[in-house]
């Protein structure tokens, strides 16, 4: 077996070249940032919200599509996330509420949108995300909207009737569930989570510990914090949860669907900016009369309008009435997007447009 050949530079020599090209990156990385700090600045100054915006999105898509490695993507976006985190709290630290307490999968999705350096903070129910931000005590909210497993989050949909705020982006989070103890897998009698967990695993769960007793709590963070407590108890929760409690990994990946997504609004005071690539995100109310739906959908079809996204919700004391959520390839500042709207203020009793926001793809 030949012999593998000598690198041409010693290990000493490679080491002062990291050297070198850290304090490049460095010197860089405080440029960029300097420009960020202009650019919000300069967004006070016209009176708009400095922070994170579709900008910073789209260049992260850029840098990932001309990658080449061997960086991973997942290491790119953290890099490059937390980069920009930093540079927008020099000017304005963002507060973003989120449904917690840390460590639930809305706050990884905080943490993937908005990193480190913004003021993320836990309350206690998706209504209360809506209210910090319907009042101005955060910048941004972020709330479960879907997932693939179980559809729409209905308590999201149901807030969106109720408060006045815009959808301005979103995340797409690859959702990775881990039966997580303190004990063999044999051992454990009761697992914990929050309802949705526990229903993305019901396959897994019944093949491998079917005379456990399922409980359900609040969140997987909560129940990460039960399992740590409590002898033969075991929860459904992140990774990162088990390394916060102190729990050990007993399986992973233990989701039925492998490609189990959701997906999360971001909801502020404003939409996004037009980049090209985005959607547009409806509610409407329309008459009680046979045709009524389909009169309306015609209106998509005939400005050529993709429907990415429909779901109906039952209005609270009104037996037999539903309220459309629909969401459409464009923007609302688009031409046919506008005409769209103008034709559906014709067929509908309630029209509001809940925001635009740029296209994303899942993240892991």
């Amino acid at each position: 077996m030949a012999k593998a050949r000598k690198s041409a530079r010693s290990p000493k020599q490679l080491r002062r070249q990291v050297e070198k090209l850290s304090r490049e990156i460095l010197k860089l990385a405080n440029e960029r940032t300097r420009l960020l700090q202009q650019i919000d600045q300069a967004l006070v100054e016209q009176g708009e919200s400095p922070g994170p915006r579709s900008e910073d999105e789209q260049e992260l898509a850029q840098l990932i599509q001309a990658n080449k490695g061997p960086l991973s993507e997942h290491a790119l976006r953290v890099v490059f996330q937390e980069l920009n985190s930093a540079a927008h709290a020099l000017t304005h630290r963002t507060r973003v509420a989120y449904l917690g307490p840390e460590y639930t999968y809305s706050h990884l999705a905080a943490l993937e949108r908005f990193g480190t350096s913004a003021e993320l903070v836990p309350v206690g129910g998706i209504a209360a995300v809506f209210e910090e931000v319907h009042r101005g005590q955060s910048d941004y909210g972020i709330v479960p909207l879907e997932n693939s497993t179980d559809g729409r989050v209905a308590d999201t949909l149901e807030m969106f009737t109720r408060v006045p705020v815009k959808i301005c982006g979103e995340v797409q989070l690859h959702i990775h569930h881990c039966l997580l103890a303190n004990c063999q897998r044999w051992e454990i009698s009761e697992v914990y989570s929050k309802p949705q967990a526990l229903s993305q695993c019901r396959n897994w769960l019944s093949r491998h510990l079917g005379t456990a007793r399922l409980i359900e709590v609040t969140s997987t963070a909560a129940a990460a914090q039960l399992a740590a407590q409590k002898p033969g108890a075991a929860a459904i929760a992140s990774r990162r949860a088990a390394v916060q409690h102190g729990l050990n990994i007993v399986a992973e990946n233990i989701e039925d669907n492998p490609n189990n997504i959701t997906r999360f609004a971001i909801i502020g005071h404003h939409s996004a900016p037009r980049t090209g690539k985005d959607k547009v995100a409806l509610m409407f109310q329309i008459d009680h009369r046979v045709g009524a739906l389909a009169d309306t959908l015609m209106v998509f079809k005939r400005n050529r309008l993709n429907m990415t996204w429909i779901e109906s919700f039952p209005i609270p004391d009104a037996p037999g009435t539903y309220l459309f959520f629909v969401e459409l390839e464009g923007h609302e500042s688009d031409l046919k997007v506008r005409r769209a709207l103008g034709a559906l203020e014709k067929k509908t009793l309630r029209l509001e447009v809940l925001g635009s926001y740029p296209q994303t793809e899942p993240v892991e």
